[in-house]
């Protein structure tokens, strides 16, 4: 009888699936996780058993890899050129003009699961 109303989005169109990334055991916990899924790069930042984020990994600014930098309060800081990205949002806190992209995530079943859009 078709797809669950649940995933269902506006318009009729189904939602992407959740996808399973990579065990939470195997992330570092309060830092970045580099993995890479289906020809994409990403970093993983696991900041608390409940709070999980990832963006793309490379920085916008020269590609530095964003999954080694610092992170504090939310904000991962570029090891390169010390550009700051707001995990959250995946605006750069110097210039709002920049930012990574950012992927809908969670922790289920101690995995870390994100949702990729449709290119």
């Amino acid at each position: 009888m078709g797809e669950p109303a649940a995933n269902i989005q506006r318009f009729g169109q189904p939602e992407p699936a959740w996808v399973r990334l990579i065990p939470v055991l195997r992330c570092h916990l309060g830092a970045g996780t580099f993995i890479e899924h289906d020809g994409k790069e990403l970093g993983v930042f696991v900041l608390s058993p409940r709070q999980v984020f990832v963006i793309d990994n490379a920085c916008p600014h020269a590609g530095g890899n964003l999954s080694a930098g610092d992170v504090a309060d939310g904000v991962v800081t570029c090891p390169w050129h010390q550009w700051q990205f707001n995990l959250d949002s995946g605006v750069c806190i110097d210039s709002f003009a920049a930012r990574v992209r950012k992927y809908p995530a969670r922790i289920r079943d101690d995995w870390v699961e994100i949702r990729l859009a449709r290119d």
